[in-house]
């Protein structure tokens, strides 16, 4: 992998750069829509491609290995050939999944054991068979194994936690020194910060990760929770720290809001299950504010849904029938509603990146989260 830094805005730590893979490259910022179990869920790949323009997709190591299983991955060749999909893609480690499994896992120095959502086995993961797991799935990036902090916690917790989450961390890039990738093209490792919002245990963390001097770097545990602002706190603390030349992932972020303004604080990447979720229970993002399509008032209102983005689909169906398929529990409701807010994420982003490169983010940014909050 290589990350090329080309624009950096004058007035904000926002960059614009190009991220080259072994499937191909990504301009950044950049948001990966979520394909947990090799799939972004109501969406073919060729709406991923032609509508939303998705560069990269995101697969998750807990539900791929409970289903369909790494077995079937590797014999058919990957999961780039099991799913279809060309282009790049991302593997978060479970480490999430882990935390929110809540009394059905038990965190030791070992690794996590776990019952699986399906059907109840028991399961053990260990930081160095999540990357031989990752290794068998074939993702581009594949991601540390980390416990995610609750919030809140306790600063004793967070300290306990983190220091074992450092300890993983050098299992897991001793275990990916020590292997091979499977499938003829080369995988790139990012380490993931921790801390909680405790700022000295941030600090810590992106030090000891800048440390690793790994290809990439993320930042995790944060939008469980805390407070908008002490995330905004934590993440620019954090960037200040990792390296400027490499490529700084904020997992599991966010609002639309929420993305502007940590591109503002020197994120590159992004990933959220908010906008196919919200989009299968009517919620829609759109250029000048947030829609909920359930309600009355759009029952006859047969505009398009947002001519900003100047999508086929945005422009071909009015907010009426969509609010009619969303009410009659349709599944093309679910279909247009997440290309819809795919591509406004998708749209988002690539705006920023131009407004970077033309040096007008800082006024664009603020214009755009003001307009982003309104209910419509």
């Amino acid at each position: 992998m290589k990350f090329d830094l080309l624009y950096t805005d004058n007035k904000s730590d926002a960059r614009a750069g190009v991220l080259a893979t072994a499937h191909g490259p990504i301009e950044t910022p950049m948001f990966m829509p979520v394909g947990t179990a090799g799939t972004v869920k109501a969406v073919h790949h060729r709406e991923l491609i032609t509508d939303i323009k998705a560069q990269i997709i995101l697969g998750n190591t807990y539900h791929l290995y409970l289903r369909p299983g790494t077995d079937i991955i590797e014999r058919a060749g990957g999961l780039h050939k099991f799913i279809g999909w060309e282009y790049p893609i991302l593997t978060d480690s479970g480490g999430y999944q882990v935390y929110s499994l809540g009394a059905n896992r038990k965190i030791k120095e070992a690794g996590v054991q776990f019952q699986s959502h399906i059907d109840g086995s028991y399961h053990d993961f260990s930081p160095e068979y999540v990357i031989d797991i990752q290794r068998k799935i074939g993702a581009d990036i594949i991601m540390s194994f980390d416990e995610c902090t609750p919030y809140p916690c306790s600063r004793e917790y967070a300290r306990d936690s983190l220091h074992m989450t450092h300890r993983w961390m050098k299992r897991c890039i001793n275990r990916f020194d020590q292997t091979e990738p499977l499938y003829g093209f080369d995988q790139t490792f990012f380490p993931i910060v921790q801390g909680s919002t405790y700022n000295d245990l941030r600090k810590q963390s992106a030090e000891f990760t800048a440390e690793q001097n790994q290809e990439g770097n993320a930042i995790g545990g944060l939008s469980v929770g805390e407070p908008h602002e002490m995330m905004y706190k934590c993440t620019s603390l954090v960037c200040s720290i990792l390296p400027k030349d490499k490529p700084r992932y904020l997992m599991g972020v966010g609002t639309p809001v929420n993305i502007l303004e940590s591109i503002a604080l020197g994120v590159d990447m992004f990933d959220c299950v908010m906008p196919t979720r919200n989009a299968r229970n009517g919620m829609l993002f759109t250029s000048e504010g947030i829609i909920n399509i359930r309600n009355e008032k759009w029952k006859s209102d047969f505009s398009p849904i947002d001519l900003n983005l100047g999508l086929y689909l945005d422009t071909q169906h009015s907010k009426a029938y969509l609010r009619h398929l969303i009410i009659s529990n349709e599944i093309l409701g679910a279909q247009i509603s997440s290309v819809h807010n795919l591509s406004f994420y998708l749209w988002l982003v690539k705006s920023a990146r131009e407004h970077i490169i033309h040096g007008d983010f800082s006024s664009w940014k603020s214009r755009m989260v003001q307009k982003l909050a309104n209910r419509l």
